[in-house]
């Protein structure tokens, strides 16, 4: 058996990764080692909300662990709490080394495959002795894998495609990741005398779900000497290139990042080009052809005189080929061009829109922020709402309430919201759609909440016409509100289930139903096509963000830009409602 090398988070703290982020991968590596050997699931359960906990601290947990204060932390219980001692003590837990040593490499990648579970992979290693995806692959292709327990033909070829997804990932990083890491850089940039106009272009700042290459502009006095303090920075993995006036970086090992210095008089013309997609470009230039000027990145020249006019304001782009500015998030030739030709580009929806949020666990479930936590956070925000939706029984795993612990839950919402004033926190819960499409929990329960939020969590791969007809059936109960994560995907690592989104939606807007953009990094589900598709259909939407911890609500950010790249307006957004209005809304 070949050891399991130790992650790379182990070993190494990227420049931003502080003790915590690096203690809570080790966990979250513990619980998936864990689960692959089949160990008890509460005890997988434990090390992924004490990870989680850990995530979302405000303060260093080094700082914690001097005041002796670990046990304190949600999640943590003293068995974890010595481990973390132990890491902070010598650099090292021994019980993480033995399941690293304990297992064989590539294992855990094979998690990574849709349909992939744990059981799967020891089973998987322990009759066909597969450990990695290359042996994994080559079993499928033998037929090997159909002849085990409980597999069969269909579930082979399923695990063929599977590989086949995996093997096709992007090299992009999710959007949120590029954010922490542009965040980091910016606070170098801003440090650095005679930069300014510092702005992110391209796939980052229209919004986009994944982000390639990150693309700098900005003005400098001090062109050089701006250059020569961003290869500089300590982040820097290696230096791609370096001129007078542009560098290219490598950060965290496979990030590219390129500054470029620009003439203020062309800063305007730069930042549209940098910014819009291809496509949009292209048919910018068009434009610009058609009313006798050419378009570059530099300037806007007139055909017939030679003439050129230069922009430091991309507004004034737009403007000079007599159309509305386009917001970045629009740029990506989807009709954004003819509706500011027309002036009937929409007034986008902004995060000052929101008004609080509809889809929030606390400790009841899975969270690790108690509600009186969540509230504090929500109205630091300055929202006038918080919905708590804490799973139900059958997802175990996120620690599911029952009916009884429900209706527990939802009197102590209601004593709670006696003594608040200029807020409403909502009683509700998150209902799993079950496999045959009921509700996990009896409409009498149900009808206690103040907004029922029901979603797939189980059974994800069945056909296209059981998911349909689970989510119809839910949608069509009056008790329930809104839809969650509608399509199931997990970006880069689980594709959408098998759904008719165009009969979803249809449903939703004969019955009313709510559809949701989930904010989570990981989700962003409804994806901005479709966002834009249901509002097309007259179907409202809410924007909420799954939030498992306070900090965790900040995640509204991500929802709001695929909200904005759907086309949505605040009247298209369920909760840019005052409190008042939802409430008259959902009829409480």
């Amino acid at each position: 058996m070949k050891p399991h090398e130790p992650s790379l988070l182990y070993h190494l703290v990227r420049f931003n990764h502080v003790r915590n982020k690096e203690i809570a991968a080790i966990l979250y590596e513990m619980g998936e080692l864990l689960e692959i050997r089949g160990e008890n699931r509460f005890k997988v359960i434990a090390y992924s909300r004490a990870a989680r906990a850990i995530e979302s601290l405000k303060e260093d947990i080094e700082d914690v662990w001097r005041r002796g204060e670990l046990d304190r932390i949600p999640g943590v219980g003293k068995a974890i709490a010595e481990k973390i001692s132990e890491y902070l003590t010598t650099g090292h837990i021994k019980a993480y080394d033995d399941l690293v040593s304990s297992t064989p490499k590539g294992m855990k990648e094979l998690l990574q495959l849709q349909g992939v579970g744990p059981k799967t992979v020891a089973l998987l290693h322990e009759k066909l002795g597969v450990s990695t995806v290359d042996e994994l692959e080559a079993a499928a292709r033998q037929h090997r894998i159909r002849r085990l327990p409980g597999m069969g033909p269909t579930k082979e070829a399923n695990i063929l495609k599977a590989i086949e997804r995996h093997r096709r990932r992007s090299t992009r990083i999710p959007l949120s990741v590029a954010v922490r890491i542009v965040e980091h850089i910016m606070r170098h940039l801003e440090g650095i005398e005679g930069l300014s106009n510092i702005t992110v272009a391209g796939s980052y700042r229209r919004g986009k779900e994944t982000v390639g290459d990150i693309d700098i502009l900005a003005t400098s006095s001090r062109p050089s000497e701006s250059i020569a303090a961003f290869v500089r920075m300590p982040m820097v993995d290696d230096i791609l290139g370096q001129g007078p006036t542009k560098a290219s970086i490598i950060i965290e090992g496979t990030v590219q990042v390129d500054l470029r210095i620009v003439e203020p008089r062309s800063y305007g013309t730069l930042l549209q080009y940098f910014t819009g997609s291809k496509e949009h470009n292209v048919k910018l230039r068009g434009i610009a052809l058609q009313r006798g000027y050419s378009l570059s990145e530099y300037s806007l020249k007139r055909l017939d005189t030679g003439e050129e006019l230069f922009f430091d304001r991309e507004e004034d782009v737009y403007k000079a080929l007599g159309m509305q500015y386009i917001p970045p998030e629009l740029r990506e030739d989807r009709g954004e061009i003819e509706a500011a030709l027309a002036n009937r580009l929409p007034e986008l929806v902004d995060l000052s829109s929101i008004k609080g949020d509809l889809h929030v666990h606390s400790t009841w479930s899975d969270g690790v922020g108690s509600i009186e936590e969540m509230v504090s956070h929500a109205r630091s925000l300055g929202y006038e709402y918080i919905a708590i939706t804490d799973h139900s029984p059958s997802v175990g795993i996120a620690g599911g309430i029952s009916e009884e612990r429900l209706l527990e839950k939802v009197e102590t919402i209601y004593r709670m919201n006696e003594g608040l004033e200029g807020f409403r926190i909502l009683a509700g819960t998150e209902v799993d759609i079950r496999a045959d499409g009921s509700l996990d929990y009896r409409d009498e329960i149900l009808e206690r909440c103040d907004v029922v939020v029901a979603a797939i969590h189980m059974a994800q791969s069945q056909k296209e016409r059981e998911i349909n007809s689970r989510l119809v059936a839910a949608m069509e109960n009056e008790h329930v509100d809104i839809i969650a994560h509608p399509t199931g995907r997990i970006i880069g690592r689980r594709e959408p289930y098998r759904v008719d989104m165009d009969l979803i939606l249809e449903t939703a807007a004969r019955t009313g139903t709510i559809m949701e953009i989930n904010a989570y990094p990981e989700r962003l589900d409804l994806s901005d096509e479709w966002a834009r598709r249901a509002k097309e259909m007259g179907v409202r939407m809410a924007i909420s963000t799954d939030a498992h911890s306070p900090d965790q609500l900040g995640f509204m950010r991500y929802g709001v830009t695929v909200a904005r790249r759907g086309w949505l307006e605040p009247s298209n957004v369920i909760n840019t409602l005052s409190a008042k209005d939802l409430m008259r809304h959902l009829g409480i």
